[in-house]
């Protein structure tokens, strides 16, 4: 009987041992994740403004650090061109648990960073060297640099890569086909035609006009076609970060380049004809492709781009439009920290 109660203590002993071993390494990532010591950006929590050269001068565009990993750090780039990065939010309840650093970044022209309001550089590869400029000044490389690009972000991310995949440790496509003549064709072809008659009668008489920026064909849009494949919420309910993020839109600068409204691109939006389908196939780093069943974008096409890319995986939000990080929010995540967590070991 002593023997036994003497088995039992131990075992005790050894179980309240491992509990305490346990809460120590948690505590002690926990600690090391929100870890400042020797960072530069403590005064500002964070935040850290990285000047760019341009054609135009020097100017400034803003980023915000949050946690610590060496192995793991994400950049992430807005959509729009013009939004902001506000409506990224939704990642600081995911990712901090999960031990992820990731950056905040306001693209130039957008939020808090400058806005020289030049058209000349709203093009390609002035914001591809941007994000290279980011890159550097943020100390990331090969070993841990990951490049989140949500909708144009998935644009810019897919020439990054195609350019500078050397300093990526992998690179997340969210939302984003890798042809606008696709996208377009998927517009007018596939998601149009669900509109009822009427409205998408009155949507073409103002598009056969090229009155694009007539307020009462952007609410029409606003009205019927957002909420069924940009966020699948009435529009009064979207959650506040992405009401910011709208709210801050830089229109000449979305204008200039992906036209009046996520209906497809028209008019001579700069954005118009950029395909990048021949080339996926160039991408060697680990790409994750995330696409939702209601996108403006179709699904099947981001499913191939994972495909067409020599590592490529593919995320599928089955409730999910061209923001499934709130309309399909733990199937996004679910996917998304997998997909870190497997390649940043």
């Amino acid at each position: 009987m002593k023997k036994l109660k003497l088995s039992i203590s131990i075992v005790f002993i050894a179980f309240a041992f491992i509990i305490s071993a346990c809460k120590q390494s948690n505590n002690s990532g926990s600690a090391s994740y929100h870890d400042t010591t020797g960072r530069k950006d403590i005064l500002s929590g964070g935040v850290q403004l990285i000047p760019i050269q341009t054609t135009k001068g020097v100017f400034n565009v803003w980023t915000k650090r949050v946690g610590n990993n060496p192995k793991i750090k994400v950049l992430l780039l807005h959509g729009g061109p013009g939004a902001t990065h506000e409506y990224f939010e939704c990642f600081d309840s995911f990712l901090p648990q999960e031990g992820i650093e990731y950056y905040y970044y306001d693209q130039l022209g957008s939020a808090y960073s400058d806005n020289p309001n030049d058209s000349s550089l709203w093009n390609l590869p002035r914001f591809v060297e941007e994000v290279e400029t980011v890159r550097k000044a943020l100390g990331m490389d090969s070993t841990n640099f990951f490049l989140l690009g949500h909708s144009w972000g998935g644009i810019l991310a897919t020439e990054y890569a195609l350019k500078y995949q050397a300093n990526l440790k992998g690179v997340i496509i969210s939302n984003m086909v890798p042809s606008i003549p696709d996208y377009i064709q998927y517009a007018n072809d596939v998601l149009g035609p669900k509109l009822p008659k009427d409205i998408l009668a009155k949507i073409r008489a103002f598009e056969a006009k090229g009155d694009y920026t007539n307020p009462a064909y952007l609410q029409i849009v606003q009205d019927y076609y957002y909420p069924e494949h940009v966020l699948r919420m009435p529009p009064a309910n979207w959650p506040d970060p992405v009401k910011r993020a709208f709210a801050k839109m830089n229109y000449p600068l979305y204008l200039r380049m992906q036209g009046p409204s996520e209906f497809g691109v028209v008019g001579d939006a700069v954005l118009k004809t950029w395909d990048r389908k021949a080339d996926l196939h160039k991408i060697y780093r680990p790409l994750l492709s995330i696409g939702g069943e209601f996108d403006t974008m179709d699904p099947k096409a981001m499913e191939a781009l994972s495909k067409a890319v020599q590592k490529g995986q593919y995320l599928y939000c089955p409730n999910g439009s061209h923001m499934s990080m709130y309309d399909d929010q733990q199937t996004y995540f679910k996917g998304l920290i997998q997909f870190l967590k497997q390649t940043g070991q």
